[in-house]
């Protein structure tokens, strides 16, 4: 069963803009990025699965600004921008991986939608209401997938001492 685009505009469309914001810190390209993730949810719509949608929106909204600001052949504008160029087209790919372990040993001792939790508090920086409203969960559910994190990742850094 194929998903429903025009529904995940709808439900997803203010988190995506928000994401693409907080990458591109540009109205217009901001825009542009959101309307080109539907534009590939459309694309792969057929061979996507209709589970954990705001993170696949957040990976894929991540991945096109990422592409836009490697993309761009201009002087980053501010210091922020020239960071996220860095982040953008660093070529470590030991620490990379590094973090990619840690993030799946982490996700992986969670519920799935701890992760989208994680993200939209955490990263996108929505409050606990807005995170809760967003996933369907209480205040209080949000807060004790937080806390659980926090503990797994203390757990994670023990093992790695």
């Amino acid at each position: 069963m194929s998903i429903d685009v025009e529904a995940y505009y709808r439900r997803y469309g203010p988190q995506v803009l928000r994401r693409c914001r907080f990458l591109l810190r540009d109205e217009e390209k901001a825009v542009d990025a959101m309307h080109d993730v539907f534009v590939q949810l459309l694309r792969y719509q057929g061979a996507l699965k209709d589970a954990a949608p705001s993170s696949l929106l957040h990976r894929i909204a991540t991945t096109v600004c990422l592409n836009k600001l490697r993309g761009a052949k201009r002087r980053p504008e501010d210091r922020e921008d020239e960071l996220v160029l860095q982040i953008a087209a660093a070529e470590d790919t030991e620490a990379r991986t590094a973090a990619r372990g840690l993030l799946d040993r982490l996700f992986g001792r969670v519920p799935a939608s701890s992760q989208d939790i994680a993200v939209l508090h955490l990263v996108d920086g929505m409050t606990l209401e807005e995170t809760a409203r967003e996933v369907g969960l209480s205040v209080s559910g949000v807060r004790k997938r937080l806390r659980a994190l926090s503990a797994v990742l203390q757990e994670l850094e023990l093992e790695a001492a």
